[in-house]
C-alpha cells in the first residue's frame, strides 16, 4: 500500500475532516460539527490523524487522552487541552467512501495503538454506534454497557474499551560461539 499514508491531521484537512464526518453521521442525528471536531483535536493534536489513499484524503481519526469509562458528549466542545489519562479514547474513525472495504480502518487503529503505547496510555477505549459493537468485538474491544452515556449518543450506543497490550519485544539474537570467541 504505497499510496496511503496516515499523518497527523493538519489545518487545511478541516473541510474534508467535517463534511465526511457530515455524510457519515448526519442521517441518524450523531454528526457534532466543525467546532466540535476541531476541539478534539485541539485537546490532543498529537493523537489525530488523516489517512492520506490513492493521492486523496482517504479518512480520518480523532482521539484524545479520556479517563477510562468516560467520554466526550457529542453536544459539546471539549474545553480547555487535554486531560492527562492513562486512557485514548477514538473519538471518531471515518473512511471515505472511495477507500472503504480495504482494510484501512484496521491500519489507522493499529497507527493509534502504537501511539498509545508510545505515550504511556494503558487502555484504549470508544463508543459504538449504530450497532458497530459487532466490529470492534473481534478487535479486542469489549462492551461495557453498564457505562452510561451522554444522550447525544443515541439510545443504542455501547462504551467499549480494551488494554493496550506491550508491544511484542525484538528478539535480541544470542552471539553463536563463533562469534563470541
Amino acid at each position: 500500500m504505497t499510496d496511503t499514508r496516515i499523518r497527523l491531521l493538519r489545518e487545511e484537512d478541516w473541510d474534508d475532516v467535517v463534511a465526511l464526518e457530515e455524510r457519515a453521521y448526519a442521517a441518524s442525528g450523531l454528526s457534532e460539527g466543525g467546532e466540535a471536531l476541531r476541539s478534539r483535536h485541539r485537546a490532543s493534536p498529537s493523537t489525530c490523524f488523516v489517512l492520506e489513499h490513492a493521492g486523496g484524503f482517504g479518512g480520518y481519526l480523532l482521539a484524545l487522552p479520556y479517563p477510562l469509562f468516560r467520554c466526550p458528549d457529542l453536544s459539546r466542545a471539549e474545553s480547555g487541552g487535554g486531560v492527562p489519562a492513562s486512557n485514548l479514547h477514538a473519538h471518531d474513525l471515518v473512511i471515505a467512501e472511495r477507500a472503504r472495504g480495504r482494510g484501512l480502518a484496521h491500519r489507522m487503529l493499529r497507527h493509534l495503538e502504537e501511539t498509545g503505547r508510545a505515550a504511556g496510555h494503558r487502555t484504549l477505549s470508544l463508543v459504538a454506534v449504530r450497532g458497530s459493537q459487532v466490529l470492534w468485538t473481534p478487535l479486542g474491544y469489549r462492551a461495557r454497557p453498564e457505562i452510561g452515556l451522554p444522550a447525544s449518543y443515541g439510545a443504542e450506543a455501547v462504551y467499549m474499551a480494551k488494554p493496550l497490550e506491550a508491544a511484542p519485544a525484538d528478539p535480541v539474537p544470542s552471539p553463536s560461539r563463533a562469534e563470541a570467541g
